[in-house]
Formats: C-alpha cells, sequence, structure tokens
C-alpha cells in the first residue's frame, strides 16, 4: 500500500504546529528552569549574576541544608501536608464514591431532588464567615482536621464519578445481586476495581487540591507547628526570609531568592512525581466520566 505524499500545505502546518509547540513548551521549562537553578547558587554568584540565573556556574546546597536540616519547620510542615494529601485523598475517594454510587442507582427514592440539591452547592457558597463561624462551633478551628473535611467531597468531581458509574454496564450488577452480594460488596468489589480509570483521575484531582490549598490553613490555623508547606512558603515568599529559632546560625546565609526558589522546590517537585505513575488512566478517566452517562 502506497502512502500519499504529503501537499505543501501540510507540511507548512506540520512545521508550523512543530514550532509553536516548542515555543510553548520552552514558555512552561525555562521558567521552572530558572528557578530550579537559581535555588542553587552561592551569595557570591548571585551578587555577579543577579537574582535569577539558567545554569548556576557552581552548585551550592547552603539553601536546601537550611530549609531542611537546620531547621525543624519545614519538615514539620511537611508531615502536615503529606498527612493531609494521604489521608484527605483516601476519605475523599472513600466517600466521593460511595455518594456517587448511590446518586447513580436509578432506584434511588428522590435522586433527581439530591442532584440538584449537590448542584446548587456549586453556584451558590454560604461565604466565609458562616463557614468560620461553623468550624469554630464545631470544634474544628486550629484542628488538623480543618485542612481535610471542609474540602473532602467536591461537587465536581462527584459528578464525574457519578457519570462513569452510570456508564458501567448494568448486568454486571444484576449478576452479582442474584448471587446475593450486597450494595456495600457491589460497590467495593465489583464497580470500584471496575473504576479505576475515573478513581486515579478523581484521586489526582484530590491530591492536587490538598498539596496546593493554602487559603483555609491560613484562616482556620493559628499554630505554627500545624501549617502546611504552601503557608510556610506563602509566608517565606512574602518576607523574603525564614523565621525559625530552631535554625542553627549560618554565618554566610543564601540570598533571599535562593532561599524563595528552593522553598518553591521543595513544595512542588514531589507532586510533579505523582502524574506519571497514573497518566495513562488520566484521559481516559476525564473522557469516560464527563462523555457518557
Amino acid at each position: 500500500m502506497s502512502i500519499r505524499n504529503r501537499s505543501a500545505g501540510e507540511k507548512v502546518f506540520d512545521t508550523a504546529n512543530v514550532l509553536m509547540l516548542t515555543l510553548l513548551s520552552l514558555a512552561f521549562v525555562i521558567p521552572f528552569l530558572s528557578v530550579l537553578s537559581t535555588s542553587f547558587i552561592s551569595a557570591e554568584e548571585s551578587l555577579k549574576r543577579g537574582a535569577f540565573v539558567l545554569i548556576p556556574h557552581q552548585i551550592s546546597l547552603d539553601a536546601y541544608s537550611m530549609l531542611l536540616h537546620r531547621g525543624t519547620i519545614i519538615l514539620n510542615a511537611y508531615q502536615i501536608t503529606l498527612f493531609r494529601v494521604i489521608v484527605g485523598t483516601l476519605l475523599s475517594l472513600s466517600f466521593t464514591a460511595s455518594l456517587a454510587y448511590g446518586l447513580a442507582r436509578r432506584t434511588l427514592p428522590g435522586r433527581n431532588i439530591w442532584v440538584l440539591f449537590i448542584f446548587i452547592t456549586m453556584i451558590f457558597h454560604g461565604g466565609l464567615v458562616p463557614q468560620y463561624m461553623l468550624f469554630n462551633f464545631l470544634g474544628l478551628k486550629n484542628s488538623i482536621w480543618v485542612l481535610v473535611i471542609p474540602g473532602m467531597i467536591s461537587a465536581w468531581n462527584l459528578f464525574i464519578m457519578r457519570n462513569f458509574f452510570l456508564a458501567l454496564p448494568t448486568e454486571i450488577e444484576e449478576s452479582a445481586v442474584v448471587d446475593g452480594a450486597k450494595p456495600a460488596q457491589i460497590l467495593w468489589k465489583i464497580v470500584i476495581p471496575l473504576s479505576m480509570p475515573a478513581m486515579a483521575t478523581i484521586g489526582l484531582f484530590y491530591s492536587v487540591y490538598f498539596w496546593n490549598e493554602w487559603f483555609s490553613a491560613s484562616i482556620y490555623i493559628d499554630d505554627a507547628q500545624k501549617l502546611p508547606i504552601q503557608v510556610i512558603m506563602r509566608n517565606i515568599l512574602q518576607a523574603g526570609t525564614i523565621t525559625d529559632e530552631n535554625i542553627e546560625f549560618i554565618e554566610h546565609p543564601p540570598p533571599a531568592d535562593t532561599i524563595k526558589s528552593a522553598i518553591v522546590i521543595i513544595s512542588t517537585v514531589p507532586i510533579l512525581f505523582v502524574y506519571p505513575f497514573i497518566q495513562r488512566y488520566f484521559v481516559k478517566g476525564v473522557l469516560i466520566g464527563s462523555v457518557k452517562g
């Protein structure tokens, strides 16, 4: 079978496509590489070359040593963030899957009313002051659980997962009912294993949310030992330095821009390693969950 020769217009289009995507990729990659390189420069090189560099002449780990080894505020904030991401994602997936499975059952009494009620929460919000008063009344203020419970169920993620459950063949569940399986057994032993693309996609959404979200901690947490890494990063970026009484005295501390860049890398890179492991589920889960149903 002969391959059709491409026309001149197609070749020009392909070339323009590659050029545009290359420039777009560089626009995303170069700033990240600049921040990464700046986090490794010393005070002497910063004075000679300026605040931000693309390729450091000599690698210095002073900023990372100060942040990770000489103080406890960053490590403690990392523990809080990891707890929030792991526990929050697991709880969010469990509650979202359970609620989505119930709303996907056509035999659920008043199903449309519940769907409408949840949809309204996507449009209208009670406001910050009533929410603050509610959390204070429930005893969640200044508690680590205030970082997990409020964002445990996202209406958007709920509808994506519900649509995915609606796309599953009903015959599979009917055969399980005939064999005597209970609804909880059907959900966790049949529906969830068949819904791994949706679970991985929603899990990524929740993980990124719990990792990046900082506003609730800045409002509801007063104890510095319970602040996540994102709030610490925000405080350092605003102040230009780090304040921790447990940090040892450094005779020649790194420049402020190096400290800022290092804290950005510390708080950003870990979540970037999650995506490659679930990339194959990501697109499939979003497309099936949003198109079908």
